[in-house]
This record gives structure tokens, C-alpha cells and sequence, in this order.
């Protein structure tokens, strides 16, 4: 008996020796990944897709915002309002939430500021990825379809790529965000209400097998109610806590910004740790250039490519200007200590407490809710379009919405560390693939802008459907963008 007990012990000691060594090699591979490796190619990538389009994020922004409500000419069609809320119903999530207020403990109060920077830069890299979406996209059953696999098949002529891509796509958001968004839910309202994991990821699993086996068009139509909502009850909650303390407003910005270039943070080391998170923060919470809104983008029905690319830059600036600033102004305002007492979502329901007394707990508890359930379904759309693209089989995507329901649940009730490492770098790899694919095919999109602007001026009226006039070398290149345009975007399976 003694030796068998024995055996069994020194088995499962091996066991967690080798699990051990595992989560240390994957930590240290996330590590450099995100570290330098990722940070470096996003911000380069950011800076480079900034100049060479001259702005767009900023130039345009009013004609992004104009066509937002633009209506599709086909009934039924996934319109561009709802491919933005879809695509920002991913990006803003619990990170929105948590992931800012472990940024503001770690980095401080410039963490903030960089994470606007950030944010304004990567604005571009989701204007040139979801251009090309649109660009390369095909003609679905019930609606388009198209992604970072689709250029990279189709512009790149690498179908490897693309698989490659579709697979870490769906594994990375369709099974273990998810599962951690689920988590992190579950855990809100445990400590705000008491509720068991299981009960509430019942509930939630439920919902989202509802949901997501009504297609994309189900999808498109909660998340277009679920996110304004959320948005603008988050929004709201903000500007209220923002004016009972708006003579504190310019000590808070100035704070911001002095910690951010101040020169005692920088002989402490403090500026890096703050650039350093909040360039985190911001890349990996709006997803810009890692290749996950253009999956969503490429549905929408737009008479003009260039327009869904400015639309999503609204999601990134809605993600990271807006919802992610609500949270820190949140937590600087309320006195809530920054010494790592307290973190993550503990931190912005303390915040609350002591800014609306007991119910703020609540209110982050419902919040995250939102949150985490719109990029639930979000991330799952991402994965279901690159299912469709390595297979047209029903039956594949049916198993594949039933195991994301399954991986909601194992969420609620299942420690995640190991998974959310293997997210980080199956997420990494995603982004490397994508940032390769939209660098080389980054000049169609810049021709797509050209196109745009050239309409947009003053002495052309031609639509973008019509063939311009030969006026000049301008005037046939204009015509050539347009032609590849209206090959593609006809649903020209290829």
C-alpha cells in the first residue's frame, strides 16, 4: 500500500513538474512577444499606416462619422452601424474595466496618456486592415464574409497564411477569450451579489448559444442594441463622477501628462513603466493591427471600401479614447489607493463605492456583464468567419457554436491561467501574420484612399459605382482601383 501511494505521489509530482516547466516556457515566450517583439511592430506599424495615409483618423473624422448611418442598398444586409457595434462589442470588453486599472497600478497616472497616443496611432493600422477587408471580401450565403485569411489568400496568394491565420483566430478568441471573459464575469457578480460560478455561467452559456446560433444577422442586431447601451450608461456614469469633481479636473490632466514626461518619473523609472502600459493598454484593448475588427468589417454593404476602414477607426477611438479614459477618471477621482492593495476589477468597484457609496459594486458588476457578453458574441462572429473560411460545411460550424457554449461555461467555473497564456501567444502569432500581410498589401489601400479623396473633392461628382473619366495618369489609376474594387467586392468567390 505504502509503495503504491508512493508511485502515485511521485507521478503527480512529475505531472506538476512538467505543467510547471510548460506554463514557464509559454510565460516566457508571451513575455518577449508582448514585451518587445509585438509592441515594437504594432507602434511601428501605427506610425508608418499614420504618415503614409496623412491622418485619416483625424482628416476624416467627419466623414466617418457621416457614414456610420449609412443604409445598405441590399434589405437585410449587414448595415455599417451594426459591423461597428459587432467589431466594438469585442473590443470593448473587461479589459476596458480591469485592464486599466492594473495599467494605472502598475504604470501610473502617464500610463493614461499613452494610452491616448496609442491609441491615435493604432487608429491607422485599423483603417489599412479593414480597408482591405472590404477590398478582398466574398459574397456569402447570407451575407459577406472576408478577413485577414481572405487577403492573405487572395492579395497575397498564401492560402497557407491564411489557414494558419483562421486557426489561431479561432482558437485564441472563439474559445479562450471567451472563456476568460466569461470568468471575469462570473467573479463580478459573485463578489457584488453572492451568485455561484455555475449558475450565473449557465445563464450566460444559455444566452449565447441563443444568440449565436442565429447567425451573423442575430449577432448584428443584439450587439447594435447591447453596446450603444452599455457605451452610453458607462459614458454617462463617467461624465456625472467628471462634474462632482471638476475643480479637481486640470490637477488630475496635469498629473496625467506630467507623469508621463516628468523628470522625476523618468529618473525613478517611472516614465517607461508608464509608456510602457499604457502602450499595452491601448494596443491590446482596441486590437488595432492585430487582424480581429477587419473579420466583422469585410460583412458590411458600403459603396465605398475606404468608409468601413474610417468607421472602425471609431471603434478604436470609442475603446480606448472614450470607454478605457472613463474608467481611469473613475479611479483618479475617487482617492482609491494605487498601491496595489487592491486591483483589477476590485480597484474600479472600490472606485465606485467611493464616489456613489454601495451601489457602485453593483454598477460594475452589471457592467461587466454587458461588457464581457457583447465581446463573447463578438468573439465568437470572429471565429465562426474563419470557420467559413476553411470549411463550407453546416455541420463543422454547429460543433463549433456548441463547443463555444462549452467554453463559456468551463470559463465560469475553471481557473485559467494556463489558458490565458496560451491565448497571449496564440494572439501574438495572429497579430505577426497580419501585420506581415497588411504591410505588403498596404499600397492597395493607400490607391483605395486616393480614389476616395479624389471623389470627395470639390470638382468630381462621379459615385464610386460609376467609371470616372480618363482625365490624365490620376484619372487611370483612380479607374484601375475602382475596376479591382468591383471585381472583388461582387462576391467574386476566387
Amino acid at each position: 500500500m505504502q509503495i503504491h501511494l508512493l508511485s502515485v505521489n511521485i507521478l503527480t509530482a512529475n505531472r506538476e513538474r512538467k505543467e510547471g516547466m510548460f506554463q514557464t516556457i509559454i510565460g516566457a515566450i508571451s513575455s518577449f512577444m508582448y514585451s518587445k517583439l509585438l509592441v515594437i511592430l504594432l507602434i511601428g506599424a501605427g506610425v508608418y499606416f499614420t504618415i503614409r495615409t496623412r491622418f485619416p483618423q483625424v482628416r476624416l473624422f467627419k466623414n466617418a462619422c457621416g457614414s456610420v448611418m449609412e443604409k445598405p442598398e441590399d434589405k437585410g444586409a449587414i448595415s455599417s452601424f451594426q459591423a461597428l457595434m459587432v467589431s466594438t462589442a469585442s473590443r470593448v470588453g473587461t479589459g476596458n474595466i480591469v485592464g486599466v486599472s492594473s495599467a494605472i497600478c502598475i504604470g501610473g497616472f502617464g500610463s493614461v496618456f499613452w494610452m491616448w497616443v496609442i491609441a491615435l496611432l493604432g487608429a491607422s493600422s485599423s483603417f489599412v486592415e479593414s480597408t482591405l477587408a472590404q477590398l478582398y471580401k466574398i459574397k456569402g450565403k447570407d451575407s459577406f464574409i472576408g478577413g485577414p485569411a481572405y487577403y492573405m489568400r487572395k492579395g497575397l496568394k498564401q492560402p497557407w497564411m491564411g489557414a494558419l491565420f483562421a486557426v489561431l483566430i479561432t482558437i485564441t478568441f472563439g474559445f479562450a477569450f471567451n472563456s476568460v471573459q466569461s470568468n471575469t464575469l462570473c467573479a463580478a457578480f459573485e463578489g457584488a451579489f453572492g451568485f455561484d460560478h455555475a449558475v450565473v455561467g449557465g445563464i450566460i452559456t444559455a444566452l449565447t448559444l441563443t444568440i449565436i446560433f442565429g447567425g451573423v444577422q442575430r449577432i448584428a442586431k443584439v450587439s447594435s442594441i447591447i453596446v450603444p447601451i452599455m457605451a452610453l450608461g458607462y459614458i454617462a456614469l463617467a461624465l456625472i463622477i467628471v462634474l462632482l469633481n471638476i475643480k479637481e479636473l486640470p490637477g488630475v490632466l496635469a498629473l496625467i501628462v506630467g507623469h508621463a514626461f516628468g523628470w522625476e518619473q523618468a529618473l525613478g523609472g517611472g516614465v517607461g513603466m508608464a509608456l510602457m502600459q499604457g502602450i499595452k493598454r491601448g494596443l491590446f484593448s482596441n486590437e488595432a493591427g492585430m487582424g480581429s475588427a477587419p473579420n466583422v468589417a469585410a460583412t458590411a454593404h458600403v459603396s465605398h471600401p475606404v468608409k468601413q476602414g474610417l468607421i472602425q477607426t471609431l471603434g478604436v477611438f470609442t475603446d480606448t479614447l472614450i470607454i478605457c479614459t472613463c474608467t481611469a477618471f473613475i479611479i483618479l477621482f475617487s482617492g482609491a489607493p494605487l498601491d496595489g492593495s487592491t486591483n483589477g476589477v476590485q480597484l474600479t468597484q472600490h472606485a465606485l463605492t467611493n464616489e456613489i457609496g454601495p451601489l457602485g459594486a453593483i454598477f460594475v458588476a452589471v457592467a461587466l456583464f454587458f461588457f464581457a457578453f457583447s465581446s463573447i458574441l463578438g468573439n465568437y462572429y470572429y471565429g465562426e468567419a474563419n470557420v467559413r473560411y476553411l470549411t463550407h460545411r453546416k455541420w463543422v460550424l454547429n460543433i463549433y457554436r456548441i463547443l463555444v457554449g462549452g467554453m463559456v461555461m468551463f470559463g465560469a467555473v475553471a481557473t485559467l491561467d494556463l489558458a490565458w497564456s496560451l491565448a497571449d501567444v496564440t494572439m501574438g502569432l495572429m497579430a505577426l501574420c497580419n501585420l506581415i500581410a497588411i504591410s505588403l498589401l498596404g499600397k492597395y489601400a493607400f490607391r483605395l484612399l486616393e480614389d476616395y479623396r479624389a471623389q470627395k473633392a470639390p470638382v468630381s461628382k462621379t459615385p464610386f459605382h460609376q467609371e470616372p473619366p480618363e482625365r490624365g495618369r490620376k484619372r487611370h489609376r483612380v479607374l484601375v482601383i475602382t475596376n479591382l474594387f468591383r471585381t472583388f467586392a461582387a462576391g467574386t468567390a476566387g
